[in-house]
């Protein structure tokens, strides 16, 4: 069959996908990576084919010059439930989300996308939670359409909340701007906003079943296999470790798109320096230049695969991606989540503190007190260290992206 992968134009929402893409390549189904030019060297990078189509999003310099977004509360899609969002607060968050968003990562691909389905007729698409062009997409060209999420099911139950919400509020204070954006650019295509359309047939989520939002909508778990771009396991990752590792890694999104990180790399391994352990930090270099003189317990990396580096790791302190965290989730490795509110981080920090197997502070609270003391937490109480392996056992029990080409297949075949 054929198969339509779209994410939004962002390597940390194209990543994600790689495994399950190679996986329906690899069982003989013709796969294309449809995405905004900017992406295209990165996805022939990972050998699958792009699909070029539309223009690029500009997003990356309002951001740097909009840092402060990542902790007002439309960013932080956290707070979704009746019991913590009223009707004008969660409003607020769809009106401020769909212009600012939404609408201008998706804006620039949804016509040529659209068009490229009815044209090449996929039997399948798969895209990102907030591709919205990859919904009208399919919906344009009647190709069954799944969901594969980067995230805790935020957008899915944060749905849910604002109709049942909507629905008690009066009559003139009820309106919809997602359905009313969705209608709009779907309209050429013959689309018309539903629920389905919004969350397609299934939803693919590859959380662990005891950390995941609770939605009616229906899903199907998928154990999340890292994907980094190129990798080399490096000679000194073949042995194991003489003193505990700990893995320092902010990620890359905040430096490229929002200017900068929100914590102090040198202050966290200043922190750590007194320890008698070996702290990685796996640094871009725009990150490493702000060091100065490392501390002797440092090993600065550059370009390092997370999935490569982490299973030596006894902890790890981040900045709440979702690759990192799902890495670290898949190793058995204990995390300290330094975090903004953008999205889902304040949600799976606190999970994972529920379920034992790590720690979230938002970056406003952290100091190198804070760090060295949770720090020492991690290392120190193996109740951490027994969570964190009992969440990787429970991924591990999922299905692999390879197991999820049959259910897809049946999928498309009973449409």
């Amino acid at each position: 069959m054929r198969v339509l992968f779209a994410s939004l134009a962002e390597r940390s929402h194209l990543y994600p996908m790689v495994p399950l893409a190679w996986a329906m390549t690899a069982a003989g189904h013709e796969v294309r990576m449809v995405n905004a030019p900017a992406l295209t060297d990165t996805i022939t990078g990972t050998g699958l084919v792009a699909a070029p189509v539309g223009g690029d999003h500009g997003l990356h310099e309002a951001m740097k010059m909009a840092r402060e977004v990542q902790d007002q509360d439309f960013a932080n899609w956290s707070w979704l439930g009746p019991e913590e969002v009223d009707w004008p607060a969660i409003r607020a968050r769809y009106e401020s989300s769909v212009p600012y968003g939404f609408a201008p990562y998706n804006d620039p691909v949804i016509d040529d996308m659209a068009a490229l389905a009815q044209s090449w007729r996929p039997d399948l698409v798969v895209r990102d939670p907030l591709c919205y062009a990859g919904a009208i997409a399919a919906r344009a060209c009647d190709a069954a359409h799944v969901r594969l999420l980067w995230s805790a099911d935020v957008y899915g139950r944060a749905r849910q909340t604002y109709l049942d919400l909507m629905a008690q509020a009066p009559p003139e204070e009820r309106s919809d701007p997602l359905a009313d954006w969705i209608n709009e650019r779907g309209a050429p295509f013959g689309v018309s906003c539903d629920e389905e359309l919004l969350h397609g047939q299934y939803t693919l989520d590859p959380l662990p079943p005891s950390l995941r939002l609770p939605t009616s909508l229906p899903s199907l778990s998928m154990r999340y296999v890292p994907y980094n771009g190129d990798a080399v396991w490096s000679e000194w990752l073949r042995e194991p470790p003489k003193r505990p590792r700990v893995c320092l890694t902010l990620g890359t999104t905040n430096t490229e798109a929002y200017g900068g990180d929100y914590v102090s790399a040198a202050d966290i391994l200043g922190a750590l320096a007194p320890l008698d352990i070996e702290v990685v930090a796996a640094l871009l270099p725009q990150q490493r230049e702000t060091l100065g003189d490392l501390p002797a317990n440092v090993r600065a990396v550059d370009g390092v695969a997370l999935h490569t580096l982490l299973p030596s790791c006894s902890a790890v302190i981040h900045h709440g991606g979702w690759g990192t965290y799902a890495t670290a989730l898949i190793n058995a490795v204990p995390q300290l989540a330094l975090c903004t509110k953008v999205v889902d981080l304040e949600w799976r920090g606190r999970s994972l503190e529920r379920a034992g197997a790590g720690i979230y502070a938002h970056h406003s609270e952290v100091t190198p007190d804070l760090v060295l003391r949770h720090t020492l937490q991690l290392l120190d109480d193996p109740g951490f260290a027994s969570a964190a392996q009992r969440l990787r056992d429970e991924s591990a029990a999922m299905p692999s992206p390879n197991d999820t080409v049959a259910t897809l297949e049946q999928l498309v075949a009973e449409r």
